[in-house]
């Protein structure tokens, strides 16, 4: 679980960007491979600024270079990055580093795309090689203390003449907020559709959720290309180079900053070699928090109604099922896999766009994008899988969705992976199958009845044209599946009045079952009409909705 920090979500802000995710040290936030080019050429043409960066001496560069590169490195042992100067990083904590902010004169403008830097911290000890690409040359973006305006007495002034950046974000037009950034280990995050930064995206993730400790790989260096002339699919090429004491790979990002509503849209190549065997391998990992929604209201003593980045987890199987599954709180850390071949998509959502929901204009969580993965090729069989962390606040990230080959890759193995990455209001493969809208849990029975001990009732919403103008008596009916050790208790379905949603409800009893998988949907002459409600329910989490266990009885006439 990675502590992450509100302070100053919305993105329309002024400087200095994106609020920090706080990433632990143990992530491997390391120090780039390659020594930094010092040769003082002068900046590109099209750069700007009273104080002119200046850059090293240029390199041939492509993504197959870069690929290669990747190779050799896997070849070799890892080398463990050394922290420069770590008493000092340590004094710039998390007040110090929000003091110091890039001078907007010493932007470097890559094509027409404003790029900035972020300082180093306690937080980001290790630094990332920067270099701009032009005409399949490449060359280093040389750091100088004079990026940054920092207070007099900031410790930062004691750091070496080469420290290094932490990360990059590129700005809007006029500089004044930024529309994605990458920042520790192998994170970035978009500001999606609505201006708003919320979860984060990783190039890779290894053994998330295990026993053993996870492994964070990280870019270390990055090279940022103009899109080619006359593409106006892209704006801007982000290449960069991944290591661990696992994997080395190399990374093609071509991205668009969607107009409007659009969100960001971004193609990804990755190319992986292995030093080591890895038990659990993640690709496309996305990062997200989900303290409570309607679904365990009960477990958020908060002012709020709801606090969450996202709400739920949905997925298009390889054989086009649409499966929902409503993200959990758990009691303790629970990874769900579900097995498919070739998947079409999957992506955490934020669904619920209501700002009544959530009453918070601070960090606007019904702003948060959802961030939609769709597989390019054949990813054969695997499993999307989901781990949810416990949390009791919204500092945490406690939430890491990502597909997992069949085959664990073994030292020396080779894999790519193509994907498309949406930073949009909902998933863009949406279907015709009606959508869950709301998951509620609460004591099962019948109100002014005494409840039965140990049940619990389910109650489930969706909305879509398929359910549009059904009524109760033209043959919508409800299909649950409950494991074994669970019972279904009742089941109905209804149209929700005054509105154009249906609703099913259910009551189960899962006496000794401490976590049960209920599939669910509606169907009509044997047809879906919604897509499937894949939920999970801890019967531990929901003493508190189950007054049955204090024998209550109804109230006497």
């Amino acid at each position: 679980m990675f502590f992450r920090s509100n302070q100053g979500e919305a993105k329309l802000r002024p400087a200095p960007g994106p609020a920090l995710r706080l990433i632990a040290l143990a992530m491997g936030l390391a120090a780039p491979l390659a020594a930094p080019a010092h040769a003082q050429d002068p900046a590109p043409a099209a750069q700007q600024a009273a104080f002119a960066p200046q850059f090293g001496e240029a390199q041939d560069f492509s993504f197959e270079i870069l690929t290669e590169r990747a190779r050799e490195l896997a070849a070799s042992p890892y080398a463990e990055p050394q922290v420069d100067q770590p008493e000092v990083l340590e004094r710039i904590d998390y007040d110090a580093h929000w003091k110091i902010r890039f001078q907007p004169d010493a932007t470097v403008t890559v094509g027409d795309m404003p790029m900035q830097f972020f300082h180093l911290g306690t937080y980001f000890r290790t630094p990332v090689k920067m270099s701009v690409v032009e005409d399949g040359m490449a060359r280093e973006v040389l750091y100088d203390r004079r990026f940054f305006e920092m207070p007099e007495d900031s410790p930062a002034h004691a750091l070496s003449d080469q420290a290094g950046f932490a990360g990059f974000r590129l700005m809007d037009e006029g500089l004044q907020s930024d529309w994605i950034s990458f920042l520790g280990a192998s994170y970035f995050r978009t500001s999606g559709p609505f201006d708003q930064y919320g979860m984060s995206a990783r190039g890779l993730a290894i053994n998330s959720g295990m026993a053993e400790p996870e492994e964070f790989p990280r870019f270390t260096e990055f090279y940022v290309e103009p899109a080619p002339e006359g593409d106006e699919e892209t704006d801007v090429i982000i290449h960069a180079l991944l290591d661990s004491p696992s994997v080395a790979g190399a990374y093609r990002m071509e991205i668009r900053d969607g107009e409007g509503d659009e969100g960001q849209k971004m193609e990804i190549a990755s190319r992986l070699f292995f030093r080591a065997s890895v038990a659990r391998l993640g690709i496309a990992p996305l990062t997200s928090m989900y303290w409570y929604s309607e679904t365990n209201r009960v477990l958020g003593f908060d002012w709020r109604p709801e606090v969450h980045d996202a709400d739920g987890l949905m997925m298009v199987m390889g054989d086009g099922e649409r499966i929902w599954r409503p993200l959990n709180n758990p009691d303790r850390v629970i990874t769900s896999s579900f097995m498919t071949e070739s998947p079409r998509g999957f992506g955490l959502l934020q669904r619920d766009r209501d700002f009544a929901n959530y009453e918070d204009d601070g960090v606007f969580y019904d702003k948060r994008a959802s961030v939609w993965i769709e597989p390019r090729g054949d990813w054969g069989l695997g499993q999307v899988q989901l781990v949810e962390i416990p949390t009791d606040d919204e500092i945490y990230d406690n939430i890491v969705s990502f597909w997992n080959p069949a085959e664990p890759p073994e030292a020396g193995s080779e894999l790519a992976f193509d994907y498309a990455l949406h930073w949009v209001k909902d998933a863009p493969d949406d279907g015709e199958l009606a959508k869950t809208v709301a998951t509620r849990i609460g004591a099962g029975g019948v109100p002014g009845q005494p409840r039965p001990d140990g049940h619990l009732k389910i109650v489930i919403d969706f909305q879509g044209w398929e359910l549009s103008g059904l009524g109760q008596d033209e043959g919508v009916e409800p299909q649950i599946t409950v494991p074994e050790g669970v019972t279904l208790e009742q089941a109905y379905a209804l149209p929700v009045v005054g509105t154009d949603r249906w609703r099913l409800v259910f009551d189960i009893s899962a006496e000794g079952v401490d976590t049960a998988d209920i599939r669910a949907y509606l169907s009509r002459d044997g047809a879906p009409l919604t897509e499937t409600w894949l939920g999970q329910v801890h019967p531990v989490q929901f003493d508190a909705a189950r007054p049955g266990h204090r024998n209550q009885e109804a109230p006497a006439e």
